[in-house]
């Protein structure tokens, strides 16, 4: 794989097609000057994979009937098509291209990159001509449809860099912005750096060929399925290995693009020895065609603290570093003193409390390798994949957005430095094998907070922060925010209100970065309570006892009767049900929603006397009926009687489900803990979503003879996640054997069902 099999590819077409357009001359063709055959778009550039298209350009100068045209167009394509070819073909004379070309932005652009194979070789090089003159005389039009096109693009395909299946070509950072990135440069309105974005294209081209040669098929996705493939046919470790060269590629082109529209926003000087009359915005630098700039690159070596005051500055004025400091930067590089100045480390917060403007800043820094030189540890999660389904980002990309958000909540804690540094480098010890990232992470930021000069205070705080940074979000999901323990258990493990504060901002700010998959109103609104109820016990209030039902809770308990209450909401249906305590309720429960097609959110249940109250949150699946009271309770009455054959109809369910191919996924996980619930054990289950979820784990657990006392439901994106308080026949935990027992059976369950 690579630009020499590509070239050749490219020449053997070339050599059949000019034998197939002679012959198809000599047949049906007079004057054999009056037609030319061009090759376009990238097998003009002679860059043609193996499942590309034939971009041909069959030009004419007017003088061919149509009749015969048609004949000698039939007899050049129909043994490319015979044999299975791939041919996107237009035929236009001169005239007839330039217009069209006129208004369609994709044909210019293609016929920029315009190469003769056959004919008459004046009519290709007329065409060139024009396309040429248009696309320079008429940029101020061109680039911004130019422009719009790329925009939709990324709209439409993501971004290349942060996608768990990208389009190599198609999404934004992929092949067709470097395309777009030579077409500005041939307009010759800014210069632009094409030598920084050669190898990201030899790396996105060589995979995009992989790609193809492994599927046989002209697709530029590239699926989980196919990445492992992918991998070992172009010598790399691992599939992580590939997407990781492959996020650095498009975080390249993404780079330059983005520094190329905002030099033509700006009108920078085509020239970058003209200078524009500067501005001083700090010591030591000035602003030139609105970027920053370093004054005299000669001072770098004097002034250690330069590059984070400009990165500084930059972020905070909304302005882009221009590529010319940032590599005189890294070229002059001199290491700010151990432990930092306490301007270096102002520096670097006001960078990261810049909000979004700080990424473009972040981004061409971390292009020249200057953030790994002042956080050395930043370098192994630079471009670093997630493969879960959960994470939109890479690892550090993640790392960044979390900051963004974070510096929005900056105003609710005492400690707003603390939170953005906490916040960029939350996840800081991803990607190291066996090692939990948490607790890992807070290894290495206790040694980032020091050599940054905060103080050992400071720097415990930091490292607290990293450690339990998940700890919020997962307790409040997963745990019985009722029972006093759980507060206690939160309380025990964070040392302070100010503490807590930043974690709750830090929570919120990982979350909404994380997206609406992993972070919801729901989710928001049960951290919020938990960090309340927390503040309140470390000022001294006793965490309560579980609450009592309420009179009308109780007066429907009195009645001995199953009720159902169903409240529709925006999107979803919440359904209360009181209900006599019975093994198998819950799996009857959640086996009825699943027959009937409700897809459960979030539930929370908890038994009283010989009752069960439970709170459902469901979503309709698309051929769903609406929920009607009277239907539910009388299929849920049902199936504790055993009338209705549930394994059957879920398994009917989960058979149409599988009719689609999927996507690879982990095998689920159960674990068992007594380290919370004073009488009961906790199961969790992490595992893909699918119909049946629940209703497989309680009827796994209730076969292994406990009873379920209160159940946390939660699903995130396409990821389930299930809390269960268990107990044995006498109301007590499981022992520690038969709680692992418990959970490694549950865990068989799942995995043959």
């Amino acid at each position: 794989m690579g630009t020499r099999e590509r070239r050749e590819r490219s020449d053997l077409n070339d050599r059949e097609l000019s034998g197939l357009f002679h012959a198809a001359i000599s047949s049906h063709v007079e004057n054999v000057d009056s037609i030319a055959l061009a090759a376009v778009g990238g097998y003009g550039r002679g860059e043609l994979s193996p499942g590309s298209d034939l971009d041909l350009l069959i030009i004419h100068d007017g003088s061919t009937s149509a009749e015969k045209l048609q004949e000698f167009v039939n007899a050049l394509l129909y043994p490319l098509w015979d044999a299975g070819k791939a041919v996107d073909h237009s035929v236009r004379t001169r005239a007839e291209t330039r217009e069209i070309a006129d208004e369609d932005i994709r044909v210019l652009q293609g016929l920029l990159d315009i190469r003769y194979i056959a004919g008459n070789q004046d009519l290709v090089a007329a065409v060139g001509d024009d396309a040429l003159e248009d696309w320079r005389k008429n940029y101020k039009r061109n680039l911004p449809k130019l422009r719009a096109s790329v925009q939709e693009r990324a709209a439409r395909s993501g971004e290349l860099a942060f996608l768990l299946e990208p389009d190599l070509k198609e999404a934004r950072g992929g092949l067709r912005d470097v395309h777009a990135l030579r077409a500005i440069a041939t307009s010759g309105v800014v210069s632009v750096a094409l030598d920084r974005v050669a190898r990201a294209e030899l790396v996105l081209s060589n995979v995009r060929d992989a790609l193809h040669d492994q599927t046989g098929r002209n697709r530029d996705q590239l699926l989980l399925p196919e990445q492992d493939r992918v991998a070992a046919l172009l010598d790399y470790s691992d599939a992580d290995a590939l997407m990781l060269d492959v996020a650095k590629a498009a975080r390249s082109v993404d780079y330059v693009m983005d520094l190329t529209w905002n030099r033509i926003d700006e009108g920078k000087p085509r020239s970058f020895f003209k200078r524009e009359k500067s501005e001083v915005v700090g010591k030591g630098l000035v602003t030139s065609g609105r970027e920053v700039e370093i004054a005299d690159e000669h001072e770098i070596a004097n002034d250690p603290g330069l590059g984070l005051r400009a990165a500084a500055i930059a972020a905070q004025k909304g302005l882009p570093i221009s590529i010319e400091s940032c590599i005189a930067l890294a070229e002059n590089f001199s290491p700010i003193a151990v432990p930092w100045p306490r301007q270096s480390r102002e520096d670097l917060v006001a960078l990261i409390g810049a909000g979004s403007s700080m990424i473009r800043v972040f981004e061409a820094l971390d292009q020249e390798s200057l953030i790994a030189k002042w956080i050395p540890e930043w370098e192994h999660v630079r471009f670093l994949p997630q493969r879960n389904v959960l994470h939109r980002h890479t690892v550090d990309r993640h790392m960044l957005e979390t900051a963004v958000r974070a510096s929005l909540l900056t105003r609710t804690v005492h400690r707003p430095d603390l939170l953005l540094i906490a916040a960029l480098l939350h996840d800081i010890g991803k990607g190291f094998p066996n090692k939990d990232h948490s607790e890992y992470g807070e290894e290495l930021i206790a040694s980032v907070g020091e050599r940054l000069g905060f103080s050992s205070a400071d720097t415990a705080t930091l490292a607290l922060l990293v450690k339990h940074h998940l700890l919020l979000s997962s307790v409040a999901t997963r745990r019985d925010l009722d029972d006093p323990e759980t507060i206690n258990f939160v309380v025990g493990a964070i040392d302070s209100p100010e503490t807590l504060e930043i974690l709750h901002a830090l929570s919120i700010a990982d979350g909404e970065a994380t997206g609406r998959a992993a972070w919801s109103d729901w989710k928001a609104g049960l951290v919020s309570d938990l960090v309340s109820r927390c503040l309140a016990a470390m000022s001294g209030i006793k965490p309560a006892s579980k609450p009592e039902l309420t009179e009308e809770q109780l007066r429907k308990l009195s009645t001995k009767e199953l009720d159902v209450s169903i409240t529709p909401g925006e999107s979803t249906y919440e359904i209360e049900i009181l209900a006599p305590d019975q093994v198998g309720l819950l799996a009857a429960v959640a086996g009825v929603f699943s027959i009937s097609r409700m897809d459960v959110r979030s539930a929370r249940t908890r038994t009283h006397q010989d009752f069960v109250l439970m709170k459902w949150n469901v979503a309709l699946d698309a051929n769903a009926p609406l929920p009607e009271r009277d239907r539910f309770i009388e299929l849920l009455k049902k199936a504790l009687d055993g009338e209705i054959d549930l394994n059957r109809k879920i398994d009917d369910r989960i058979d149409t489900y599988r009719k689609y191919p999927g996507i690879p996924v982990p095998p689920p996980v159960v674990t068992a803990t007594n380290d919370i619930a004073t009488k009961a054990t906790v199961i969790e289950v992490r595992m893909h979503d699918r119909p049946g979820v629940l209703y497989t784990v309680a009827k796994a657990i209730t076969r292994f003879g406990v009873d379920i006392n209160s159940a946390i439901v939660a699903t995130l994106g396409a990821e389930a996640f299930d809390t269960l308080y268990v107990s044995d026949l006498n109301g007590e935990a499981l022992d520690e054997g038969r709680a692992k027992l418990l959970a490694a059976q549950v865990e068989k369950f799942l995995l043959t069902q």
